[in-house]
């Protein structure tokens, strides 16, 4: 293996890096996305029924139950429930905003990877061969084995760049589907909590 890298040089080890960077960035939003996720329609029904029966205090106890991407959109909105329709909307859109991009952060990471690390190799690739050109040219003799090895030597940077871009995309993929499943519940909550926020209040002035 050691000595495939030597042989592609800089390059390879350039790969060998940007693939370390893609694990431990999959690794690190997967870890997030575990962390931050919750059981929507849960909070909702519990929330919903707490803002129902006027019971602020149980409501404040739910919406600080976890450190997920809904709850913290919850609490926010929780500490500003007195505030009118349209700012409480604004509030909302606000939130939503806030938490995807905390979802999306170091995403762009995997993009570049996949990106860049087949155009290392393919760099790879030609240096290695203006390379094995060069020497067969100095030493004035052309053997088939030092042809075909040389030719493997240069094609192993493709391979590795390829190798490294192909799992990364695919990742990055599955990452941004997640995302985009997260961004539609976090609109699904908005909407919810603009429902609550409105007929709390409309209850609030019939009662007056």
């Amino acid at each position: 293996m050691f000595e495939y890298m030597n042989a592609g040089g800089i390059i390879m080890w350039m790969i060998a890096a940007l693939s370390v960077v893609a694990v431990a960035v999959v690794i690190e939003r997967s870890y997030f996305f575990y962390k931050a996720s919750t059981n929507a329609e849960a909070l909702e029904m519990a929330f919903g029924k707490a803002v129902a029966n006027r019971n602020i205090e149980e409501a404040g106890k739910i919406v600080r139950s976890s450190n997920s991407s809904l709850h913290k959109i919850f609490f926010d909105v929780y500490a500003h429930w007195g505030i009118g329709y349209e700012d409480m909307k604004l509030l909302i859109e606000q939130l939503v905003r806030r938490e995807v991009f905390r979802w999306e952060k170091h995403l762009y990471i995997l993009e570049l990877i996949g990106k860049i690390a087949p155009l290392l190799g393919l760099l790879g690739t030609v240096l290695g061969m203006s390379e094995m050109f060069q020497t067969l040219h100095v030493g004035n003799q052309i053997s088939a084995g030092a042809v075909t090895g040389g030719i493997w030597k240069a094609l192993f940077t493709t391979i590795a760049g390829l190798t490294v871009a192909i799992p990364t995309l695919l990742a990055h993929g599955l990452l941004s589907s997640r995302i985009d499943n997260e961004e539609e519940t976090f609109n699904r909550a908005a909407d919810f909590l603009i429902r609550e926020h409105f007929s709390g209040n409309k209850q609030k002035n019939e009662t007056k």
